[in-house]
């Protein structure tokens, strides 16, 4: 594999619904090989969220343990976030869920490649600094 990478909520539900695409079959691959899967709080969030069934949940939240989750202070990163989305406003670019920007952010602030499979992200890397896995490779 070619170093770290942050994985979206969107590349963690496909591959908890065994839905096979190219972003959730490099995750799979990225876990069975051990190499270093990131996860940011709010996608950590938004996994758990959404699981329904308690047991599911406990196991779920069992393996995501495992992962780095990447720290930031809380302030730091919703003011940072705050200023991408607004900067893409500026551009006339509309991001329809302001966490998007926060997990972008983290995603440039450690300079790691997100992948994901949310047009959204794609917006953001065409007018930020944010690279994602189908433009890095």
């Amino acid at each position: 594999m070619s170093g770290p990478l942050i994985f979206d909520t969107s590349v963690w539900i496909d591959l908890l619904k065994d839905k096979s695409n190219a972003e959730a079959d490099l995750l799979t691959s990225y876990i069975d090989h051990n190499d270093q899967v990131l996860l940011t709080p709010t996608i950590l969030q938004e996994i758990l969220k959404g699981i329904r069934e308690d047991s599911q949940y406990r196991q779920i939240k069992e393996i995501l343990s495992y992962f780095t989750v990447l720290q930031l202070a809380p302030v730091q990163a919703a003011i940072a976030a705050a200023e991408l989305y607004r900067g893409l406003r500026k551009k006339g670019v509309t991001i329809r869920k302001s966490n998007d920007c926060l997990i972008a952010f983290y995603a440039i602030g450690f300079s790691t490649p997100l992948v994901h499979t949310d047009s959204d992200f794609e917006l953001i890397s065409k007018h930020s600094k944010l690279r994602t896995w189908q433009t890095s490779t």
